[in-house]
């Protein structure tokens, strides 16, 4: 097959979450809008389990050329963070394509804390140790790092409470049974609006265009606090660089396009545009950044 034929067949894009899941929408939005660039059907699969490190080892092992790639999350890099496989590296393993969109992490509250700033929180964490339970979706999760990296910034000890999933850990939440939680916002924004919980902040570094009226945590005295979510696109280590580049242009008039940006403002989500260049420093940065988090924390196995 000569290069710069690519792609003469349909390319399958690997999903490490189940169907409807931030990351299928995200992978869903690129795909339809890219069909029409490259020419070809974009299958999106699904692969859930183990943090996406399932749906990464398959593409690992594909063929280097450009028809099976990974959606990469956030959610990767806190699985190798938090347990280290020699055997997997993704730097290595994969060659960077684009960074597709962000998504805002919020800090919320049920209404009985009776918690109406971050300082609050803080006060109630120093006050009254073992009281301010965070409820997270799972150990060494984004969202658990995300609690950790907050204790360890406000220098207060967090009492952890690992649920299933996002959903299990906003129930609980909502029901007064635990305090605090960061949320993907796709999770929260409608339990916000009715009022059913709280937003204090916006876990990065300004605020989420979904949520305007939220504070982010550099507003509330930590600069440089940072747990948004990404979505990327990488490919098995070799591919040819004809059809990164090829991809990468697609996937940049596809985010932008209206249809996509709409798509992924109902989850909270904001388009980013990033080349295989500045993907690959920005996934390196990530990497060394919550590797360091996890230590902190003693999420590392």
């Amino acid at each position: 097959m000569a290069e710069d034929a690519y792609p003469s067949r349909p390319i399958h894009l690997i999903v490490g979450f189940t169907p409807g899941s931030a990351a299928d929408i995200t992978a869903r939005a690129f795909g339809n809008g890219a069909e029409d660039i490259l020419g070809q059907k974009i299958i999106v699969e699904d692969k859930p389990g183990a943090s996406s490190k399932v749906a990464a080892g398959y593409v690992k092992h594909a063929a280097a050329d450009g028809y099976t790639l990974f959606l990469a999350t956030l959610a990767i890099v806190t699985e190798q963070a938090m347990r280290p496989d020699p055997a997997f590296n993704l730097l290595s393993d994969f060659a960077p394509i684009a960074l597709l969109a962000s998504g805002a992490v919020i800090l919320v509250v049920s209404p009985q804390s009776n918690l109406h700033n971050v300082a609050e929180l803080i006060a109630l964490a120093k006050s009254e140790p073992g009281k301010a339970l965070c409820a997270t979706a799972g150990i060494g999760s984004v969202t658990d790092l995300a609690a950790a990296l907050f204790a360890q910034r406000a220098g207060i000890d967090l009492v952890r409470v690992p649920y299933p999933g996002s959903p299990q850990a906003v129930s609980d939440l909502m029901a007064g049974r635990v305090t605090m939680f960061f949320s993907p916002a796709s999770t929260v924004i409608g339990q916000i609006a009715a009022g059913k919980l709280i937003a204090l902040a916006t876990a990065a570094t300004k605020r989420a265009s979904v949520l305007p009226d939220v504070p982010s945590m550099a507003e509330d005295g930590m600069p440089n606090f940072d747990s948004s979510l990404w979505f990327g696109l990488l490919a098995p280590a070799g591919t040819p660089q004809s059809a990164i580049d090829k991809v990468a242009k697609a996937a940049d008039a596809t985010m932008q396009a209206p249809h996509a940006v709409a798509t992924l403002n109902k989850q909270g989500f904001e388009p980013i545009s990033q080349g295989p260049d500045r993907f690959g420093s920005y996934l390196r940065s990530e990497i060394t950044r919550w590797s360091e988090i996890a230590r902190g924390a003693g999420a590392r196995s």
